[in-house]
């Protein structure tokens, strides 16, 4: 009885020694994994001063993707770099005795949006702003800046009144209908405007946010123009304020392209119009009642020609880590801040607020045209590191997890790279860029000879099995299907048309890679 007494005693102490250390062991897993990306004070390094090293691939890809904003050119070409490229919609606006020429077309068609081309000016700015002296290293700044100005110009002749803006040429359905080379077009290119009876306040205020971003770029170089494209910004965003209304809803033949909503727009174009002017009544419009009503304030969502909101939060983030102090301690203008953070954590990996939505590669893909918000999440993750590193705060807060700059920066350089052919089709998604790359590009002037008279019915080059004969160097395609998969094909349009819009987010993103520097601290 005493024997077995004392087996029992050394067992249970056996049994409690076990659950001590399993206890042990949870612990300290516990406090690895929360641990695992805290950091009380990463080594955040210097400041960045001018331009380093040019990384050798950004550069190279840089100077291919800016080569497909001369492809997409319309109107009467100056110097012009591309070989199968020539004049055309010299006639574009005349019907309402308007230049309506310049600008440029949408995507794989003959088609001015004005909308998303406002998009991509503004987004050109952006960078151009953030990244001219990196631009400078490789010899691209010049080269945006006239993209930029062959939007402006448009835009600028596109608002003959106040209250009056011209936001389509052509017909999307007559467009659609033809395979041509826009030097062969014949067809109708009737104009679409909104006024005070036909309201479109989010096309108003993207021209608006396009044109005082502009404003900045063009201040150093061209004073008067600056100015001119500032007093057109203003006009636009008190008629984009004062007349509210969809255009897709007062103008019902615009409903299948280009859809959104208005509030999102307009705090966009607020937030520039106070970056540009310094003037306290856009401050108080964005941290005001319309904050409070379009902002969203901590649901973050993802950046792209139809939803301004991130943009707009990591915008005003400048301002709150660049800022005055008056303004920078705005609580309202904190919680643009804190939103452009949980749009950061959702983005990081290792974050435990991570995003699902990716491939098995590692790409952000939230749609079938996969490639829009990955690549426009990846240029505002850089902007946000710089910001970090800049303003010399050295983490991020994730649900108690922190994150450094480095971090950041990481996930962007994933984004591009993948997109650039290190992804597990081994294929370049930029044409003209790496050793493979899509050669069934969906675009009508590089799918046709420069001899070919197609007049509207060139189906036959849409249809063919062979390369298209002119190269659609700098085009962006759609992108892979969620499997990770890509089909080469003409008829794709989804995976196989590149845009303008994306072109502008993914050369802003080169830019913000191409080398290191510090951003400034004002635009002004």
């Amino acid at each position: 009885m005493g024997e077995q007494s004392k087996s029992k005693g050394i067992c249970g102490w056996l049994l409690v020694l076990v659950i001590l250390g399993l206890l042990v062991m949870g612990i300290v897993l516990a406090v690895k994994k929360k641990t695992k990306h805290s950091h009380s004070a990463p080594d955040l390094g210097p400041v960045p001063g001018p331009p380093g090293a040019v990384v050798k691939k950004y550069g190279d890809a840089l100077k291919t993707a800016m080569q497909f904003f001369d492809i997409q050119k319309a109107g009467k070409l100056v110097n012009n770099k591309i070989s199968w490229r020539g004049d055309s919609a010299l006639q574009d606006g005349k019907e309402a005795n308007l230049d309506l020429s310049k600008g440029m077309y949408d995507a794989g068609d003959h088609m001015k949006f004005g909308f998303p081309m406002a998009f991509t000016a503004t987004v050109l700015s952006w960078a151009i702003l953030e990244y001219g002296d990196q631009m400078q290293t490789v010899n691209q700044l010049k080269p945006a800046q006239e993209s930029l100005k062959w939007i402006t110009d448009y835009l600028i002749n596109a608002h003959p009144e106040d209250n009056v803006l011209y936001v389509q040429v052509g017909d999307p359905d007559i467009d659609r209908k033809c395979w041509d080379r826009p030097e062969e077009m014949t067809k109708k290119r009737p104009l679409t405007q909104v006024n005070t009876s036909f309201p479109g306040t989010e096309v108003a205020a993207e021209t608006a946010a396009a044109m005082a971003s502009a404003s900045l770029v063009f201040k150093s170089i061209d004073s008067t123009y600056s100015s001119l494209l500032l007093k057109h910004a203003q006009q636009l965003f008190t008629f984009a304020d004062k007349y509210r209304g969809s255009y897709s809803e007062t103008i019902p033949q615009v409903q299948n392209y280009y859809i959104s909503t208005v509030g999102d727009e307009l705090l966009w174009a607020a937030s520039w119009l106070y970056h540009t002017t310094g003037e306290k009544s856009y401050f108080d419009y964005v941290t005001g009642k319309n904050g409070k009503e379009f902002a969203n304030w901590g649901s973050p969502t993802w950046f792209s020609w139809d939803d301004k909101l991130p943009g707009t939060q990591v915008l005003l983030s400048r301002v709150s880590l660049f800022g005055a102090k008056e303004s920078s301690n705005s609580e309202r203008l904190k919680n643009y801040r804190k939103t452009a953070e949980a749009v950061m954590c959702g983005l990081l990996p290792k974050s435990p607020t991570a995003t699902s939505s990716r491939t098995d590669g590692g790409l952000i893909w939230v749609s079938e045209n996969a490639l829009q918000h990955p690549v426009a999440s990846a240029f505002l993750a850089v902007l946000y590191s710089d910001y970090m590193l800049t303003s010399r705060t050295a983490k991020l807060s994730c649900d108690g997890d922190s994150f450094g700059p480095s971090d950041l920066r990481k996930f962007a350089i994933s984004q591009a790279d993948y997109v650039l052919g290190d992804n597990p089709m081994k294929i370049s998604i930029l044409v003209g860029y790496g050793d493979k790359y899509p050669q069934f590009v969906h675009q009508r002037g590089s799918s046709i000879p420069v001899d070919a008279k197609t007049g509207c019915d060139g189906w036959q080059w849409l249809n063919s099995s062979k390369p298209n004969p002119n190269l659609a160097v700098g085009a962006l395609l759609g992108g892979p299907f969620l499997n990770e998969t890509f089909i080469d094909s003409r008829n794709n349009t989804m995976r196989a048309e590149p845009s303008t819009y994306i072109s502008a987010v993914v050369v802003g993103l080169l830019f913000g890679l191409v080398t290191t520097s510090s951003v400034v601290a004002s635009f002004t």
